[in-house]
């Protein structure tokens, strides 16, 4: 995808490490001057520790928009397009800006949309950057010259896991040797044993748990999946609790009792 006239190009990029777990993103600013020739700036970030691919891209993007505003843009420049690897920030950007803020930031399944604290900061920057914003989709890896720089820059900013999380996630390690495999437990409103790995607050007000299964009779024992809950369970806890019954939308109803070690 090339870079166009009278706009402000962005590349941005969000990467990702597995261990230990951190994240950077990649931003490079791209105009072309009266000559018709390029002008390019790259930002230098540093990157967080703890955090998701996910919310990498969509935290580039924020952080793009947020340095744009700082420009003193030449007044022919009315217009700022975004160039993404990212089908999750490509695809859902428009749901943030004109569905989920009028779902109280819920899927149309009821499932609470994830991220929901960074796409309402992105919401923000589009209202207050005061020129036409758009986001399109650039194959990942592509032979662009701009996509490649960000991608080095996203994976340089990830090695620099100086910053905090973006957000508050208590951990416990799992038992199983089983990896998360979200629905992988079906949502039948059957009543079984968890033990929760992580959880999170979500601005919904609702929590998400990460769970392994922990009933010995269970065809699901040792999964590992997300639920979601209204109901605070401590992490590294284990709990006998009802689900329900739609695993789209996977939650516990009822908790019964947590159950002690050795008990």
């Amino acid at each position: 995808m090339s870079t166009e006239q009278n706009v402000l190009n962005i590349f941005t990029d969000g990467s990702s490490l597995g261990s230990p777990r951190a994240g950077g993103i990649g931003v490079r600013f791209v105009t072309i001057n009266s000559s018709g020739e390029e002008e390019i700036r790259d930002f230098e970030f540093a990157g967080h520790k703890s955090v998701t691919n996910n919310e990498m891209e969509l935290y580039a993007c924020i952080v793009a928009l947020k340095e744009a505003m700082k420009l003193d843009l030449p007044p022919n420049v009315g217009k700022v397009v975004i160039q993404s690897d990212s089908r999750y920030v490509v695809d859902n950007y428009q749901k943030a800006m004109f569905e989920w803020p009028n779902t109280r930031w819920l899927t149309r399944e009821g499932r609470p949309v994830l991220n929901a604290n960074l796409w309402k900061k992105l919401v923000r920057c589009f209202q207050k950057i005061h020129m036409f914003v758009e986001i399109k989709w650039v194959k990942g890896h592509s032979r662009s010259e701009h996509n490649k720089a960000v991608d080095r820059l996203a994976r340089a900013s990830a090695r620099m896991p100086s910053n905090k999380p973006l957000a508050h996630v208590s951990l416990r390690r799992k038992k199983t040797d089983k990896s998360v495999k979200v629905g992988s437990v079906e949502m039948n409103g059957q009543r079984i044993t968890i033990r929760i790995i992580t959880s999170q607050r979500l601005v919904q007000r609702i929590w998400k748990y990460k769970y392994e299964v922990i009933s010995k009779h269970s065809k699901y024992q040792g999964n590992v999946d997300i639920i979601f809950s209204e109901h605070f369970l401590s992490t590294g806890h284990t709990y006998y609790v009802r689900v329900n019954c739609n695993t789209r939308n996977p939650g516990i109803e009822k908790v019964f009792r947590e159950i002690k070690p050795n008990a």
